[in-house]
C-alpha cells in the first residue's frame, strides 16, 4: 500500500500518533529530504524502521518505477514530504497516478495544511474556494494567469515565496483590483506566526522594500474573491437567447447561466418567460 501522510507545516507537536507509527513500521520511506524526516523523527522520538529514499522534483520520474515495484512487491510505502500533504504543490502526484494505474492501494494520513490553514485564519470567506498553489514565474504568465483570475468569486489561495511576495501582491493589486482583500500568513504554526489582513495595496506596501524581515519564512497568500457582478434584466435574456441559439435546450441554458452569473434560476426562468 501507498500512504500519503502529512507531515507538520512548522511545529513538530502538530504530528499525529498515525504519522509517528508509519515513519516506524513502513517499509519504505519516500521523503522529499531524507535530512528533514530524520530531524523529523528525532524531534518525534520515534525511529524509522524502513529504507529511507530521496523523492523529489529531481528525481520523480526516475524513482516512481521504483517505488511501484516496491508496492507491487507487497510492501508499504510511505510518501512524506518537507510540510503538508504530498502531492499538493509538492511531489507526489506522478507516483499515485501510477500506482492507480497499477491496481494498487493508495491511502492518506491526513493532517496539517499550509491552505487549509491560512484559509482558517484569513478572515476572509472559506464556504467556497480555490486553491492556486504557485503562481508562474515568469512575468508575462504571472500576469496572464491574475487577469483569468479577476472575475473568480472564490476566495483563492496562492503560495509563494519571501523574496517574490512584494512583487507578486503588487501584480495582484494592478490585475484585481487595490481594494480587494486578502491575507499574508507568515510561519504558520511557528514561534514567528504572523498574518498581516488588508487590501492588495496595503498588503503590497507592507512586503515592499526596506524591511526584508517581515517576509521572511513560508507564505500563504489569500485573496477575496470578486464580488458578483450586477446583471440586467435584459443581459440575462440575451445570455439565455445566446446558448438556445447554439443549440442549448431553454432548460440548459437557464440553468447555465444562473450557474454562471450567480443569480437564482427562479429568477432567470421568470425572465425569460416574463
Amino acid at each position: 500500500m501507498l500512504i500519503l501522510a502529512a507531515t507538520p507545516i512548522g511545529n513538530p507537536a502538530d504530528a499525529s500518533s498515525r504519522l509517528r507509527d508509519l515513519l516506524e513500521t513502513a517499509d519504505v520511506v519516500a521523503a522529499e529530504d531524507t535530512r528533514r524526516v530524520r530531524r523529523l523523527a528525532s524531534d518525534l522520538g520515534v525511529d524509522i524502521g524502513g529504507r529511507v529514499v530521496s523523492y523529489f522534483e529531481g528525481n520523480e520520474a526516475r524513482r516512481t518505477p521504483e517505488l511501484v515495484a516496491e508496492l507491487e512487491a507487497g510492501r508499504t510505502v510511505l510518501l512524506v514530504t518537507d510540510a503538508g500533504m504530498p502531492s499538493v504543490s509538492d511531489p507526489g502526484y506522478r507516483l499515485v497516478a501510477a500506482a492507480v494505474d497499477a491496481g494498487l492501494d493508495v491511502t492518506t494520513a491526513p493532517g496539517p495544511s499550509a491552505a487549509l490553514a491560512a484559509l482558517a485564519v484569513s478572515g476572509l470567506p472559506v464556504d467556497r474556494f480555490t486553491f492556486e498553489g504557485f503562481l508562474p514565474r515568469k512575468t508575462g504568465e504571472r500576469d496572464r494567469a491574475l487577469a483569468a483570475l479577476a472575475d473568480e468569486p472564490r476566495t483563492m489561495v496562492f503560495f509563494e515565496s519571501p523574496h517574490r511576495t512584494h512583487e507578486t501582491l503588487l501584480a495582484m493589486a494592478s490585475a484585481l483590483g487595490p481594494d480587494r482583500r486578502g491575507a499574508v500568513c507568515r510561519e504558520l504554526t511557528k514561534t514567528y506566526e504572523e498574518v498581516r489582513r488588508g487590501t492588495l495595496e496595503e498588503l503590497a506596501v507592507w512586503a515592499g522594500p526596506g524591511d526584508e524581515e517581515r517576509v521572511r519564512g513560508e507564505i500563504t497568500v489569500v485573496v477575496a474573491g470578486a464580488p458578483p457582478r450586477a446583471y440586467d434584466d435584459e443581459t440575462l435574456r440575451s445570455m439565455v437567447a445566446d446558448r438556445e441559439s447554439s443549440g442549448m435546450s431553454r432548460k440548459d441554458a437557464i440553468a447555465d447561466v444562473a450557474r454562471e452569473t450567480g443569480v437564482r434560476r427562479r429568477s432567470v426562468f421568470e425572465l425569460v418567460h416574463r
